[in-house]
Parts: C-alpha cells; sequence; structure tokens
C-alpha cells in the first residue's frame, strides 16, 4: 500500500519529481479554462473539468448545490480516462491558488481512498515561475484499467445535518466564501446573500501567504486549533458556495496535520434555494 504523502507539495520538489512517473492534472475551472489550459499548462498536465468530471451538475441547485460529487461509477471512469490507476503519484494544480478545483480534486481522490496525491503549493503561476516547463495542445496518454472504489471515505454532511448543526451550539460550521458574501452584501453567483445561522466566517484566502502560497503547518495548526477548539472532528463542517473552495480549507486543514472536517457539498447554494432560515444584512 502507498504511503500517506503531504497534501501540499512545493515547487523545489515538484521539481525534482519531474522526470518521475507522476500524473500532472491541470484543475482550472472558470471561463475559458479549457482553451487557458490548451494555450498553456504544465508539461504532461492531463486536464479535469470541474462540471464534467469532477460533479453532477443539476438542472436546479437546490438539489444538491451548484456542484454535487458524481457517482462512484462516473468518478471512476473519470479516473481511468485520465490514466490514474490506485499507485498513481497525482500532482494538481489550478490557478487560483487551489480555490479553482485542484483542492476539490485532492478531496475527492483522499475520499476514495487515493493516499499519493498532493496539490503545488502557489498553483500554475508558482510551478511557471519555478522553471518547471509548459506545453501547449492537448496531452495524449494511455487510459488506465477502471479505477476500483467502494464509498467516499471523507466525511460529508446533508442539508439535514446541517439543520441541526445550525441549532447545536456543540457544532462549529466553517464557511469559507469572503466576508462580503457571508455578510450579504453581495453575492456573485447564487439568488441569495447571506449566510446560513450559527455560521463562522473563515476565508479561505485566510490560509494563504500573500503569494498565494499556504501558510506554514504550523501556522495552520495553531490558526484552526483556535477556532475549532475542543470540538470534536465529526462535529465541524466546512461549506462555501458550492462545495468546491471549502475543500481549499480542508487541504489546509489536513496540511495542518488536523483530522478533516465534514463537507457540506450541497454548501450555500443548496441551502440559499431551499427556503432555510438565513442571515442576510436586513436580518442582521
Amino acid at each position: 500500500m502507498s504511503e500517506q504523502v503531504s497534501p501540499i507539495i512545493n515547487t523545489e520538489d515538484l521539481i525534482a519529481l519531474q522526470k518521475s512517473d507522476i500524473v500532472i492534472v491541470d484543475a482550472r475551472a472558470g471561463i475559458n479554462a479549457k482553451e487557458n489550459y490548451t494555450a498553456s499548462h504544465l508539461q504532461n498536465a492531463r486536464y479535469v473539468d470541474l462540471n464534467l468530471d469532477l460533479a453532477t451538475v443539476p438542472t436546479d441547485a437546490a438539489n444538491g448545490g451548484r456542484h454535487p460529487l458524481p457517482s462512484l461509477s462516473k468518478f471512476s471512469e473519470v479516473l481511468s480516462k485520465l490514466g490514474i490507476s490506485p499507485s498513481s503519484h497525482i500532482i494538481i494544480y489550478d490557478d487560483k491558488n487551489s480555490s479553482n478545483a485542484a483542492a476539490r480534486f485532492w478531496w475527492m481522490l483522499r475520499a476514495i481512498g487515493h493516499k499519493k496525491v498532493q496539490v503545488i503549493n502557489g498553483g500554475l503561476q508558482a510551478a511557471v515561475q519555478a522553471g518547471f516547463p509548459v506545453s501547449s495542445g492537448i496531452e495524449t496518454f494511455a487510459e488506465a484499467a477502471l479505477y476500483p472504489i467502494s464509498n467516499w471515505e471523507l466525511s460529508q454532511a446533508d442539508i439535514t445535518e446541517i439543520d441541526k448543526a445550525s441549532k447545536n451550539q456543540d457544532t462549529i460550521i466553517i464557511d469559507v466564501r469572503d466576508k462580503d458574501r457571508f455578510d450579504g452584501l453581495t453575492e456573485p453567483i447564487d439568488l441569495i446573500a447571506g449566510h446560513i445561522p450559527g455560521a463562522t466566517n473563515v476565508p479561505f484566502t485566510s490560509n494563504l501567504n500573500e503569494d498565494g502560497t499556504y501558510l506554514s503547518p504550523e501556522v495552520l495548526k495553531a490558526k484552526y486549533q483556535d477556532i475549532i477548539g475542543t470540538t470534536k472532528p465529526e462535529n465541524v463542517i466546512v461549506h462555501c458556495g458550492s462545495g468546491v473552495t471549502a475543500c481549499h480549507t480542508l487541504l489546509a486543514i489536513d496540511y495542518a496535520g488536523l483530522p478533516i472536517p465534514k463537507l457540506y457539498v450541497g454548501s450555500w447554494s443548496e441551502w440559499s434555494r431551499n427556503n432555510r432560515p438565513m442571515i442576510t444584512a436586513e436580518t442582521k
């Protein structure tokens, strides 16, 4: 069985692994992500699509949010097409300090029991600046056998659990969106601006140094120990807008050496569309 590796890989270690048997995955998302990948990406990187590969996007985000997890069988097929097997050493990056979909893909792999998966510290920009070679076009590679998956092994919370948790002082709900979205001052994506009652705002950007790299494990550990205190890991739930950026904080917590909390995949995009209690700028 593969040994557990650090969830974060620094660029100097990435350069050292350049000629080894690693699978590099570009997880950029958003407008023109595939086109941007085709124009320039880290050499040999394969592209994964957030909407098509890492989620099953519903017609109505009230049903699981904007980015529900794909079925296990679909994810198995995605990994096979990416040439990923249980023994693969996977290196993931995006161009938004891991908040696009790099951390989401990391979480999904860890959630099926994959151990050798790391996210590039500082993302695409840091790797390019460090001298990692880039390519253009579409990479070609061999598919792998169907990846065997039995279940999601990392804990998740659903909307019913969030309903109870929002009224329970023994549970911590961490909302990683920026403060203006949390406070209900602005909402660029979902229909209503605000937050879940009882949630604590810890923006994912607070996990980062000014250069976009993660804070050290020691600093992150002190930060989250202060927030979580003696609360049991199963009573800590992390969410964002649609269950993607929340994984950035789950990654930070794992990097800190602390137990990975629950992920609420549906997040604000599901909660705000289901007539649940909400704290808005008007109700604060």
